[in-house]
């Protein structure tokens, strides 16, 4: 039996977000000239009522709906038209639903009798593909062994998105198993790729990264090819995605959002949460994913997070700026070029203290000094807990990690094109047993240590909320289980765009949105992408020559975005 102690070394030279990197690949050149045309084309669609719905805020298409001039059938169209369009290049989206049209013509026939189901009724919604919806998709994680499986319902997000009005346009492309599969053999990695989806690629520039889990959620709304989407995270995959596309997620407090019906890696860390291209949408999402449990049961929240969009919300607000995150060579992303984005963060503070804030330093601590003891707690609770998942699962005899280990090696060509599963050995090797004394200290040091930097940092500074640059701390909310937003903050000369991090303590989620939006209103750094660059080959990982990659050929990294 595995002790446990999966051990790693945190260098500069290979440090955990340097290994994540870029996703710069895909499988086919652009020709030239093509998509621009398009994208002109394409900025400029409307619904049969003649209301150009790109760039379309919920209320606003609510308000155009109200009003006679677009219907929910003919929004849905022209969505499905645009995915049409760009999903050969983006493979943002993994399946279209068959009954999103039927389903928005009754959502229009319940509007012209005065039945209005909710603030998303005719919304059409991207979900990502580990949400279970009990309808004519799959749910598979964007892998090839759980095709065909059948979920027993809906999962309660969706139960809720429904009840909302929402219309499930289709499933979202990920990166597989929510990247908790392997690591990256070549380089650079295909944070954003599936064996179902293909490589999602980044709307803004093709060559750059769509980082990860969430790429399609990410890439669809980016792109507008759905008002929102919804995404999940572990560590990073909400907020990673939002920064590299220019859109606005946010990870909420663990327990704030049902995990039930989504494909796990971690009860301990995961969570749904809104993507979307304005803090206004997000907050409308939020408050109808709200499916409260764990630790947040019982506390009061709000009815609609909508009220707290306020333009005056950074007056007298007191924001810590994460020392450490502003040195890029500390935690950056590894990928070159990205440390210009510390600049865009330091001006999006300029412009919080002439909104009335008050910036101070602060420190919420040394991710590296608890990332081992992450990574060791999600091993452990990803065997137990994909085996639970597994075992509701009906039409499938995937039933343990064991089962999905098997599965990829018998299909080594279709699923272990560019990484291997070395964490799903790693996480087999591992008892399962969330008894296990070597787990509950691991989840325990990490949580308690995440929970007190920015607890600490929090009533040193009396802070509001604390900031850090783009694809930085998402871990430190993410392992104490604490609200993060991704919020834009400009477009660097490169086109690419420059996100920002606003994070804080247990369920300040309304905090988090008064803050972004007073911030959005005043930066307005949203943009649609222009398809930059040039969609670059990634290299085969050639692990099919006669074996794939063991545990015992890796330095045990514990390493990856989830």
């Amino acid at each position: 039996m595995n002790d446990g102690s999966f051990s790693s070394t945190h260098s500069h030279e290979f440090t955990r977000r340097r290994f994540l990197a870029t996703a710069a690949g895909g499988s086919a050149a652009l020709m030239a000239g093509g998509l621009g045309t398009l994208l002109t084309r394409s900025t400029v669609a409307k619904g049969g009522g003649g209301f150009s719905f790109v760039e379309a805020t919920i209320p606003q298409l609510q308000a155009a709906m109200a009003a006679g001039s677009l219907t929910s059938k003919d929004l849905v169209k022209g969505y499905l038209d645009r995915i049409k369009q760009f999903n050969p290049t983006l493979n943002a989206v993994i399946e279209t639903n068959p009954n999103a049209i039927s389903d928005a013509q009754h959502l229009d026939n319940d509007r012209r009798k005065g039945m209005v189901r909710g603030p998303l009724h005719g919304i059409p919604i991207l979900v990502k593909d580990n949400i279970a919806t009990l309808d004519n998709m799959e749910t598979t994680a964007g892998s090839f062994a759980l095709v065909k499986s059948r979920v027993p319902n809906d999962a309660l997000i969706i139960q809720r998105l429904r009840a909302a009005g929402a219309v499930i346009l289709g499933k979202a492309n990920l990166g597989e198993w929510a990247n908790f599969r392997g690591f990256d053999n070549v380089y650079p990695l295909a944070v954003g790729w599936s064996a179902r989806g293909g490589d999602t690629k980044n709307a803004y520039d093709l060559s750059y990264t769509s980082w990860g889990s969430s790429s399609g959620s990410g890439a669809g709304a980016a792109a507008n090819l759905c008002a929102a989407a919804i995404g999940t995270e572990t560590d990073g995959s909400i907020t990673g995605p939002s920064a590299v596309e220019n859109i606005v997620g946010l990870k909420p407090t663990l327990g704030l959002v049902s995990q039930d019906g989504i494909i796990p890696i971690s009860h301990q860390q995961d969570t749904a949460g809104p993507m979307a291209r304005s803090v206004t949408d997000v907050a409308i999402l939020l408050g109808v994913l709200q499916s409260p449990f764990g630790e947040v049961i019982g506390h009061s929240l709000p009815n609609n997070y909508t009220q707290f969009l306020q333009s005056g919300a950074l007056q007298g607000k007191r924001i810590g700026r994460d020392v450490r995150y502003f040195d890029y060579s500390y935690y950056g992303s590894g990928i070159p070029g990205d440390e210009e984005t510390v600049a865009f963060a330091e001006h999006a503070l300029q412009v919080m203290q002439s909104l009335g804030a008050t910036v101070v330093d602060c420190d919420t601590g040394d991710v590296f000094a608890y990332t081992d003891d992450e990574f060791t707690a999600l091993l452990f609770e990803f065997k137990a807990q994909i085996a639970q998942y597994l075992q509701t699962l009906s039409k499938t005899n995937m039933r343990t990690l064991a089962d999905l280990i098997a599965f990829n090696n018998a299909h080594c060509q279709q699923e272990l094109v560019y990484y291997g599963q070395e964490i799903f050995e790693l996480a087999q090797e591992t008892s399962g047993d969330l008894n296990d004394p070597s787990y509950i200290a691991a989840r325990q040091h990490a949580r308690n240590t995440a929970r007190a930097g920015i607890d600490n940092a929090m009533a040193s500074q009396n802070l509001d909320a604390i900031v850090a640059p783009h694809l930085t701390n998402s871990t430190g909310p993410a392992v104490a289980g604490y609200p993060n937003l991704s919020l834009p903050v400009g477009i660097r000369s490169s086109g690419r765009p420059a996100g920002m991090l606003i994070y804080s303590t247990f369920l300040h989620e309304p905090q988090l949105i008064g803050i972004g939006y007073a911030l959005e209103q005043a930066l307005h750094a949203r943009q649609q992408p222009q398809f930059l660059g040039a969609i670059t080959p990634i290299p085969n990982a050639n692990l099919c020559g006669g074996q794939t990659m063991s545990r015992a050929a890796t330095t045990r990294r514990a390493h990856g975005i989830f």
